[in-house]
């Protein structure tokens, strides 16, 4: 420990960190020291996202400078070019954003690498948009998106606009580990090589945005709505695509989440989807008499909206938004069959997009989750001469390939807003959907795990039950397995499944037989890779909506009680009435 402690003072620079190990070394505190600089942050496809502190394990000058470092080493050697072609670098509005922008900036140029710089806060999508525009050779954006007010994070995009994808990340991981003694240090406010370019991205954004979706007459009769930015970036940029539009009269917002705040002071977790985050924009709404909210996570690349129905608040999820939007966008470009015209969404979302796609005979993917999968699908598929339109994952992210190869919540509430000003009530319309297509009733939900053995046990106890796999769930068959650890599928002609598959992480999914009151049921349970967590997406198709519910929530309480019984395991507060005797019984 005494070795990490000396090195750890030799390198970094920052007084502040430098101070927090001192600190802990004159406290005698081994364990938080072991924790602080036993391992080091690991950089993977997301890049960087991690709590900040002094330590090799957290996000701070230092492990910004080193990892800047091995970035531009990497950018450097593989394209000789790239010099001139430069890196987007921006920021959001948590703390230390700017700090770690400005350090990761000082790091591009001294290596003589140009550096299109933002030099106000931007929302997240604006880094590959820009890139886009500028032909640059990749991005940097310091955002930890909607976790909690003492993380932060470093988002890689490549050349292409999208986020990094495997093999590059650990390309740059490796050369991270070369390139760990600090070249350069304060923070450089000039440099020939440093330009301020902001303005320009943000108005050729906006007036896109502006001219892909902003005629007057898709917006005529927009409703009044409530927006929150929750204490993030969303507010200006938001602003500006509704001026460019002129619809801002419509919008009251939060006023108490208005403006940029790093603390979140007002919510628990700056996440829309989190119970309790609306509700300062439901007080809002109630008092003012009006029947919508839209909303973005603090770095503006997720959108959520609520409708009160009857005098309840229906908060959509993000299946619910994607396949809106979906329709809306399908039909706006014409409703005619055409198999050239893609929409896309990942593996653990609604399997209703791909319903809706066979019966309109327009055409749908799925990838693996997140936004790097289906950047990536989209760009590959627009190469070959088609036209991807859309995709979504459920977790509330939205992207229109078009404009930004990457979520944008600010995007995605325009369209909605367009939903609304064609269809009226967009609840109404989803009704609608769902009669004329079926109902596709989800249930995503989450167990807490109390470390990576027990996780482990459960994925191990599930396979356990079947050779090669289990051949039934409950009263249901099991018609089809595909688990992506192990690269097997049951429905490929040679069980090697079509997405990619990785010995690293747990992914199984089940298909299941139907019965007389449903279509089947399909589930997903995954690892998560950044939080202690095994999730699991479920969702029921039937012509009836609580033939679909009941045939999920069947489902779900039977792997509740044989296979996560474990006492190590908690389940997602909102069902926790799962745990009651009766509901089990």
């Amino acid at each position: 420990m005494e070795e990490l402690v000396t090195e750890w003072l030799r390198l970094d620079k920052d007084p502040v960190t430098r101070r927090e190990i001192e600190t802990l070394v004159a406290e005698k505190n081994t364990k938080e020291l072991e924790s602080r600089l036993g391992t080091r942050l690991a950089f993977g496809t997301a890049g960087l996202r991690a709590r900040m502190g002094a330590g090799f394990s957290r996000l701070n000058s230092l492990t910004i400078v080193q990892t800047s470092q091995g970035l531009a080493d990497y950018i450097l050697r593989n394209d000789s070019g790239s010099a001139a072609a430069g890196i987007v670098v921006g920021y959001d509005a948590r703390h230390d954003s700017k700090k770690f922008a400005e350090l990761a900036a000082t790091v591009f140029t001294t290596k003589g690498i140009k550096v299109w710089w933002y030099e106000d806060l931007a929302h997240t999508p604006m880094v590959p948009f820009g890139i886009k525009i500028l032909h640059a050779a990749a991005g940097v954006m310091v955002t930890a998106s909607h976790n909690p007010a003492q993380d932060n994070g470093y988002k890689v995009y490549g050349s292409n606009g999208c986020q990094i994808n495997s093999p590059a990340d650990a390309y740059i991981a490796a050369a991270i580990l070369n390139n760990l003694e600090p070249l350069s240090w304060t923070e450089q406010k000039q440099s020939p090589l440093k330009q301020a370019i902001l303005p320009f991205v943000k108005r050729r954004y906006l007036e896109l945005v502006a001219q892909t979706f902003g005629k007057p007459n898709k917006l005529a009769n927009t409703p009044d709505f409530i927006y929150t930015p929750m204490h993030g970036v969303g507010l200006e940029y938001f602003i500006g695509a509704l001026d460019q539009i002129g619809i801002t009269q419509s919008m009251t917002v939060v006023e108490k989440q208005a403006r940029p705040d790093p603390d979140f002071p007002t919510v628990k977790y700056p996440n829309p989807e989190e119970k309790g985050a609306l509700d300062l924009a439901i007080t809002t709404a109630d008092e003012k008499g009006i029947h919508l909210i839209l909303s973005n996570d603090p770095d503006a690349d997720r959108f959520a909206a609520a409708e009160k129905i009857e005098e309840r608040w229906h908060q959509f999820t993000g299946d619910q938004v994607g396949i809106l939007l979906a329709y809306y966008l399908f039909v706006e470009n014409g409703g005619k069959a055409n198999s050239s015209l893609f929409m896309l969404t990942s593996a653990v979302s609604s399997q209703m997009l791909s319903s809706i796609a066979s019966e309109e005979g327009f055409s749908a993917a799925e990838t693996l989750t997140g936004f790097k999968w289906l950047g990536n699908c989209a760009l590959g598929l627009q190469n070959e001469g088609n036209h991807v339109l859309f995709a979504y994952e459920e977790a509330l992210g939205y992207m229109i390939p078009d404009i930004v190869h990457d979520k944008d919540g600010i995007i995605a509430a325009i369209i909605f807003l367009s939903v609304c000003s064609r269809w009226g009530s967009p609840w109404e319309m989803l009704q609608q959907l769902y009669r004329k297509y079926g109902y596709f009733e989800t249930v995503n939900t989450y167990w807490r795990s109390p470390d990576i053995a027990t996780t482990q046990k459960v994925f191990a106890k599930i396979r356990g039950q079947g050779e090669p796999f289990p051949a039934s769930v409950g009263d249901r068959k099991v018609v089809r397995w595909r688990d992506l650890t192990l690269a097997f599928d049951s429905a490929t002609h040679d069980n090697f499944p079509d997405l990619p598959s990785s010995e690293s992480s747990q992914m199984i999914t089940y298909w299941l037989s139907k019965t007389a009151d449903d279509q089947g049921v399909r589930f997903t349970i995954r690892a998560s890779g950044t939080e202690p967590k095994i999730k699991i997406y479920l969702e029921c198709q039937s012509a009836e909506s609580h033939l679909a519910k009941s045939g999920a929530l069947r489902v779900l309480r039977f792997l509740y009680r044989e296979w996560f019984g474990d006492a190590g395991l908690a389940i997602e507060d909102k069902y926790s009435q799962l745990l009651s005797p009766a509901v089990n019984a």
